[in-house]
C-alpha cells in the first residue's frame, strides 16, 4: 500500500490501457462529423494540430507527476505551486469539468443503443441509465486493480472496430484510389475560416489524459510510470485518431458526413454495408462504457485527495478496509452524475466541462515553473513545452463562446464559500472568526488584507507573474 492507504496495483500497461481508454470514447463517434461541417476534407490537418496540442500540454502534466507524484492530479500540482486557495480552485474546475463529463456517457449510451430500439420509451431510457451507472460503480468499488483489469479488456473491445474499418478503408484505398481522391478534393471547400472552432471540437475528443495523473498512489513506481505512459498513450491515440479519420474522410463524402450525428456508424455502412453500421454501433457502446468506467475510476480519486487535505467533509477521504477504494467519493459522484444523466442534456453538459477543463490545463501549465523550482528530478521538460502549453490553453478558452466563459468563471468562483468552509488553515480560521464578530465585507479586507478574497488575489497576482515571466523572459 501507498502512505495514503490506497493499494498500488496498476502497471504501466494499466496505465497506458487508462490513458487510451479515457480519451477513446463516445467523442470520436461525433467528432469526425463536427471537423467536416467547418473544413471539409481538410479538417484532418486540425485533427493533426489537435493531437500536437494534447501531446504538449500532457508532456507539462507528465512534468508536473515527476515532480509530484501525489495523488490529486492537476490539484496537487497547483496547489504544491501556489497554495491552497489556487490548489483549491483546480481541483474544484477539475471536479466539475470530470462528473459533467462523466454524465454524459449515460445519455451517448442510451442514444446509441436507440439503434436498435428506436421508440425506446422515457422511462426505459432512464432505467437503462440507472443500471448503466450501478454496474461501473459496482466494478470501482470492488478494488481499483478489478476496475484496471476490466478497463483494459473494454478498451480493447472499443477500439478493435474502429481499428478493422482503419484497416479496410486504407485496402480500399490501394485498391480504388480514385475514391480516396474523389472525396478529398478539394481539399478546403470551405476554406479555413471556421478552423479555429473546429479545433476546439476536435480538441475535446483528446481530453481525458489529466485523469490518468490523479490516482498515481494506486499506480506502480508512478513517478516513472505515469510520464511514459501518459506520453506512449497520447502517442497511440493521436495516431489513432488521424488514420481513422483519414478513412473517414476518404471513404464518406464531407457534405454527408457533416449533416451525420453518427459518423462512424455511416462510414461503416459505406464501407461494410448494414452489418458494418451495427459492428460500428457495437463499438461505440463499448467505447463510452469504457471511457465512463475510466473517468470514474480517475475522478473519484479528486475529492478523496481534496478531502485529506481538509477541504472537502472528511466522509470523502475514506477508504474502504477491505477493497482498498474510496468507496463514499465514489458513491457520492456517481450519485450526481446519475442525477445530471437523467436531468441534463449532451449539449449543456460538455458547455459546463469545456472551460473548467481548460482553466486546469493552464494552471498545470504555469506550475511547471515553480514546481521546477522547488524540486529537484523531474523528466527535464525543455521550458518551450510549457510555455507553448500556456499560449495553446490561452488561445483555446477564447475560443469558447461567451456563455460558455461565463458559465465557467461562475462554477469556478462558486468553490471559493465551499474552501472557506472546510479549508483548515489558519488564515480561513481567522476570516471566520472575524464573520462571527459581525464585521462587514469591505472592512474585514481592509483590516485583514492577507485574508479571504486578497490572499486568493495575491495567488492570483503569482500566477499572472509567472504567465508574463513564461511569454516573455523566455522569449
Amino acid at each position: 500500500m501507498s502512505e495514503s492507504g490506497l493499494k498500488r496495483s496498476l502497471g504501466l500497461f494499466d496505465v497506458v490501457s487508462l490513458v487510451v481508454g479515457t480519451i477513446v470514447g463516445a467523442d470520436i463517434y461525433i467528432a469526425a462529423s463536427f471537423g467536416a461541417g467547418f473544413l471539409g476534407p481538410s479538417s484532418i490537418f486540425a485533427w493533426i494540430i489537435a493531437g500536437l496540442m494534447a501531446i504538449i500540454i500532457a508532456m507539462c502534466f507528465a512534468e508536473c507527476s515527476s515532480l509530484v507524484p501525489r495523488v490529486g492530479g492537476p490539484y496537487a500540482y497547483a496547489r504544491e505551486a501556489f497554495g491552497d486557495l489556487t490548489g483549491f480552485l483546480v481541483g474544484w474546475s477539475l471536479l466539475i469539468a470530470s462528473w459533467s463529463a462523466i454524465a454524459v456517457f449515460p445519455l451517448a449510451f442510451v442514444a446509441y443503443l436507440k439503434y436498435f430500439y428506436p421508440a425506446m420509451p422515457g422511462w426505459e431510457q432512464i432505467l437503462i441509465k440507472v443500471l448503466f451507472v450501478l454496474f461501473l460503480t459496482f466494478i470501482n468499488y470492488r478494488g481499483v486493480k478489478e476496475a484496471g483489469k476490466i478497463n483494459d479488456v473494454l478498451t480493447v473491445l472499443k477500439i478493435a472496430p474502429i481499428f478493422i474499418l482503419t484497416i479496410i478503408g486504407i485496402v480500399i484505398f490501394v485498391i480504388h484510389p480514385s475514391q480516396l481522391a474523389s472525396n478529398f478534393t478539394p481539399i478546403s471547400p470551405l476554406g479555413f475560416g471556421g478552423f479555429g472552432s473546429a479545433l476546439v471540437l476536435i480538441f475535446w475528443a483528446y481530453v481525458g489524459f489529466e485523469l490518468v495523473t490523479v490516482p498515481s498512489d494506486e499506480i506502480i513506481d508512478s513517478k516513472k510510470t505515469i510520464p511514459r505512459a501518459i506520453l506512449l498513450g497520447m502517442g497511440i491515440v493521436t495516431l489513432f485518431y488521424v488514420l481513422t479519420n483519414f478513412v473517414i474522410l476518404g471513404t464518406v463524402p464531407w457534405r454527408e458526413l457533416a449533416s451525420s450525428s453518427a459518423p462512424l456508424a455511416l462510414a461503416g455502412y459505406t464501407v461494410m454495408g448494414s452489418i458494418g453500421a451495427i459492428f460500428l454501433t457495437v463499438g461505440a457502446l463499448f467505447s463510452i462504457s469504457g471511457s465512463d468506467e475510466a473517468g470514474i475510476l480517475s475522478s473519484a480519486r479528486i475529492p478523496y485527495a481534496m478531502a485529506g487535505d481538509g477541504l472537502l467533509p472528511h466522509a470523502f477521504s475514506k477508504v474502504h478496509p477491505e477493497y482498498g477504494t474510496p468507496y463514499v467519493s465514489l458513491f457520492v459522484q456517481n450519485s450526481i452524475t446519475l442525477v445530471a444523466a437523467i436531468f441534463g442534456t449532451i449539449s449543456q453538459l460538455i458547455i459546463i466541462s469545456v472551460f473548467t477543463l481548460l482553466f486546469c490545463y493552464l494552471l498545470t501549465c504555469v506550475s511547471v515553473f515553480p514546481l521546477k523550482k522547488k524540486f529537484d528530478g523531474g523528466i527535464n521538460l525543455p521550458w518551450i513545452v510549457p510555455v507553448l502549453g500556456v499560449i495553446i490553453c490561452v488561445y483555446m478558452m477564447i475560443q469558447c463562446a461567451v456563455n460558455q466563459i461565463l458559465i465557467g468563471i461562475v462554477l469556478i468562483t462558486l468553490g471559493i464559500p465551499i474552501f472557506w468552509r472546510y479549508a483548515t488553515g489558519e488564515e480561513i480560521e481567522a476570516v471566520k472568526r472575524d464573520m462571527f464578530l459581525g464585521r462587514g465585507l469591505f472592512s474585514r479586507f481592509v483590516m485583514f488584507p492577507q485574508k479571504a478574497l486578497a490572499h486568493f488575489l495575491g495567488h492570483l497576482y503569482s500566477i499572472l507573474r509567472e504567465i508574463h515571466s513564461i511569454l516573455f523572459h523566455h522569449s
